[in-house]
């Protein structure tokens, strides 16, 4: 019988265990097919938590019950329960917009908006009514940027159309904002993928930095990413959450046959 593994947080961390977001028993049905079966696993603030797991295995459906993606797609259905902070995000009183301004999300291609690159991260707070002025506005533009490691590149273009800078720019661009709302957590499926080895690099080194201020879910195929960036890693397959646990535990001595056959290379 597969068990998942619970574990304390890694006291190389230095930071006090505090589960940001917990999924007890969730399980996710597209029509009468089950794509998640049960699923728990904490997410802790301030980590960054990789999911991994050959393609089909509900990594990154899972990722979409975080922030509700799923809610968009017919004949979904999600059983289980995910809190954040404590608070049931499947409730139906909760505000799904106030949802996803707290939980955000970076896509696997960067899909810049057919904007500047000021309104590309300008866009979220002018609907949110963050800011009372021009001044306020251009703060929070480029302290997103600033975070996002894009500033220095553009400062001198932001009128430029977003959709012009790099492969590797633009995911950033879509990181900055992202964070241009202040959110807790921040969602990120397999943002590398369609990027060279220069700007994975670049967007890992951000991952780091940006764990210091946000929970991070990162759902990804290159294991060798996930033991870099991550302080947690999950294992999914086929549906199930196989195991999760301290990312150098996963790699170094899993504790289920299926996560070690996986991490070998024995399938996948």
């Amino acid at each position: 019988m597969d068990s998942q593994t619970a574990d304390p947080l890694p006291t190389a961390v230095g930071l006090e265990a505090i589960v940001k977001i917990a999924a007890k028993q969730v399980s996710v049905y597209y029509g009468d097919t089950a794509a998640l079966r049960n699923v728990s696993i904490d997410i802790y603030q301030h980590q960054v938590t990789a999911l991994i797991g050959p393609s089909g295995c509900g990594k990154s459906t899972f990722l979409r019950c975080i922030n509700r993606m799923n809610d968009v797609i017919d004949g979904c259905r999600m059983e289980g329960e995910i809190t954040l902070d404590g608070e049931n995000i499947y409730n139906p009183d909760l505000d799904v917009v106030q949802l996803r301004e707290r939980v955000g999300m970076v896509f696997q291609k960067p899909n810049p908006f057919p904007k500047s690159i000021y309104d590309n991260v300008a866009y979220g707070p002018r609907i949110h009514g963050m800011a009372n002025s021009r001044q306020e506005l251009d703060e929070i533009v480029e302290q997103s940027l600033r975070k996002a490691g894009l500033f220095g590149e553009v400062k001198d273009r932001l009128s430029d159309p977003g959709t012009g800078l790099s492969g590797g720019q633009q995911q950033r661009l879509c990181i900055a904002r992202t964070i241009s709302v202040n959110p807790e957590v921040i969602l990120m499926d397999e943002p590398c993928s369609a990027l060279d080895p220069i700007a994975t690099a670049r967007i890992e080194g951000l991952i780091e930095e940006l764990r210091q201020n946000y929970s991070i879910v990162i759902v990804t195929h290159s294991m060798q990413q996930a033991a870099r960036v991550s302080q947690r890693t999950g294992f999914f397959h086929l549906g199930d959450l196989v195991e999760v646990g301290l990312t150098d535990d996963i790699f170094v001595k899993p504790v289920n046959k299926r996560t070690q056959d996986y991490i070998t290379g024995r399938f996948g």
